[in-house]
């Protein structure tokens, strides 16, 4: 069973050297590994995400000392379109510029659909997927005034297929697809992308943690929670890292890349191929 321990960043080419981006969701897991190989590959980040002052402090001036970039951070609230718009004008204000916007940011509930409580719907949505448009729709015009941009929506398997108990998680991250589809189109002709990465189950603490609770509620081994549970559906019975999920965001948001734009890309160890 391939299943990492220890999170590393891997090498990458300082091939986004001055260029800012701006990671959702980046003070843990899935956003912080994107940000963090986006900062060895030489961008300045603007990290975002709830956690304790003190710890999103350290992780800051952790990314500026393992890769001598800038690294700020907005305490945004991804619900509030409002707070939005503000930390996209910091951004800009700041930085002068806005070159990689990857919207990360989300959260999940688990019930079945005539009990699924409402002010969950409504949360989801507001968080997984109307953040990303309000994101988007307001860093475009820097990216336009530069004639280069790159929009990466951190998507889902749970873009490209259905799952119970999932409601609004599976409706948010199709409509994601969606928004990525029209900003790829709109955009086209103006230096800027949009895509889609798709990741099945990727190890972070979380994941950690949730291993560790249902081996406990069912009474069975720590391998066969990961192949018979969390990882059913992935063919490759391995969970993806945060580094790969990062390389990928790295090489999406690079020249080698202007061809590629409106895509959902699974990450997903063969998932969606059912």
């Amino acid at each position: 069973m391939n299943i990492p321990i220890k999170l590393q960043d891997q090498t990458a080419a300082r091939t986004l050297v001055g260029k800012v981006a701006l990671v959702t969701g980046s003070t843990s897991g899935i956003g912080l590994g994107i940000a963090r190989a986006l900062a060895a590959a030489g961008a300045d980040v603007v990290l975002n995400g709830l956690g304790a002052p003190e710890e999103i402090g350290r992780t800051r001036e952790q990314i500026v000392a393992d890769f001598g970039v800038g690294a700020s951070y907005s305490p945004a609230d991804m619900s509030k379109p409002k707070s939005i718009a503000e930390m996209i004008a910091a951004t800009v204000a700041q930085a002068g510029r806005l070159d990689i916007l990857v919207n990360n940011a989300g959260i999940q509930h688990v019930a079945p659909l005539e009990q699924f409580p409402v002010e969950k719907w409504d949360q989801i949505l507001a968080i997984n997927l109307s953040s990303a448009f309000h994101t988007t729709r307001l860093a475009l015009p820097a990216m336009r005034q530069n004639g280069f941009g790159r929009v990466i929506n951190i998507a889902s398997a749970h873009a490209l297929v259905g799952s119970p108990f999932k409601a609004a998680y599976v409706a948010a991250k199709h409509g994601i697809v969606g928004l990525t589809k029209v900003t790829a189109l709109e955009t086209a002709e103006e230096g800027i992308t949009c895509n889609a990465i798709c990741p099945g189950y990727v190890y972070t603490p979380l994941v950690e943690a949730q291993i560790d609770g249902q081996a406990k509620a069912h009474g069975i081994s720590r391998d066969q929670v990961i192949r018979d549970v969390l990882l059913a559906q992935q063919p490759n019975k391995r969970f993806a890292t945060v580094e790969e999920i990062g390389s990928l965001a790295v090489f999406l948001s690079t020249d080698a890349a202007a061809s590629i734009t409106g895509i959902a890309l699974p990450v997903d160890g063969g998932w969606t191929a059912h």
